[in-house]
């Protein structure tokens, strides 16, 4: 039986189903599957613990902001957290994996991974702002893509302590704090006045306003990170995550993208189109949406009209 994300003994789910109580008549722990990606899922998973104290380490002590041009040249903060983090990784990933390409986000990128057929994606610390303002709401992620499609993923919220992973056709986990790993399921969910909405912690944009109007969500979360708020997903604390700019990159939804199928949910762009990584271009151009798939199409449908009145088409 599958264990929902919330397990026995835990947190209660967000929305008990009939499933949730037959769950808990049976042991809350399950065997990991094994999976052809076990090697790269256990690197990932002890890098982004490792990564994980790291950013702890600076996150209690004072630590200075610094302004970077990332890769599309717009200015953005970093720490020596994000840099720290993202070396050791790095490292370690080509001293694994040596013959696999990277794509980082605190790395200086070169057109030598787009001759590789396995490309690791990593953003050390989605989340600076977050981390700036030490509201705990910033995460190490770690993906693999194999033929630009997203095969592992793991991410990592070090303050919570809260940790999930996925591998293709191995399902989507949950380790928090020092309890075994628990299998997520995304909620079936398709009411938009019913779905929970993950939104940014920052301020909402008008035409983010103009969607939640039109599609009538009326139960938000808003947190930071975007692996955090797709993983509220996969935990049934939400049910749906859309990103109307251009801005995420690849590295921001790698790893997510796997944690979110495997929990039986969807991620595609703004146009019902599936991501494509280890492309010349880093940015997810069309957007996002993230969701417990239950109302994915529907979703999409609806954007439509909304997408045309934005201007936005394609790119």
């Amino acid at each position: 039986m599958t264990i929902r994300g919330a397990r026995c003994g835990s947190q209660a789910p967000l929305r008990s189903t009939k499933s949730d109580v037959l769950a808990c008549e049976y042991p809350s722990v399950i065997a990991l599957p094994e999976s052809k990606y076990q090697r790269e899922i256990e690197v990932a998973t002890e890098l982004a613990r490792d990564a994980g104290a790291i950013l702890l380490a600076h996150y209690h002590s004072s630590f200075l902001v610094e302004q970077k041009i990332n890769a599309l040249q717009e200015i953005e903060e970093v720490t020596a957290a994000d840099r720290e983090a993202n070396d050791l990784i790095v490292h370690r990933l080509l001293s694994e994996f040596p013959d696999d390409g990277i794509l980082a986000e605190e790395s200086k990128d070169t057109e030598r991974r787009l001759e590789k057929d396995r490309v690791w994606l990593i953003d050390p610390m989605d989340g600076t702002k977050n981390f700036i303002q030490r509201d705990g709401d910033f995460a190490v992620q770690i993906g693999l893509a194999i033929n630009g499609e997203a095969v592992v993923g793991v991410v990592y919220q070090p303050v919570r302590d809260v940790l999930y992973r996925a591998a293709r056709d191995a399902g989507s986990w949950i380790e928090m704090k020092a309890e075994p790993a628990a299998r997520m399921q995304v909620s079936n969910e398709n009411d938009p006045g019913n779905m929970i909405l993950a939104s940014s912690r920052s301020h909402r944009s008008p035409r983010m306003e103009r969607i939640v109007e039109s599609f009538g969500f009326k139960k938000e979360t808003r947190r930071g990170s975007v692996g955090v708020k797709v993983g509220l997903i996969a935990e049934q604390h939400a049910d749906i995550y859309l990103h109307l700019s251009p801005g995420t990159k690849q590295w921001d939804t790698c790893a997510p993208e796997v944690i979110l199928i495997e929990a039986g949910g969807r991620l595609t762009d703004l146009f019902g189109q599936p991501l494509r990584y280890n492309g010349v271009r880093v940015d997810n151009r069309n957007g996002i949406v993230a969701s417990n798939g239950a109302a994915h199409e529907l979703m999409i449908e609806n954007l439509k009209p909304l997408l045309r009145e934005f201007g936005r088409v394609p790119v």
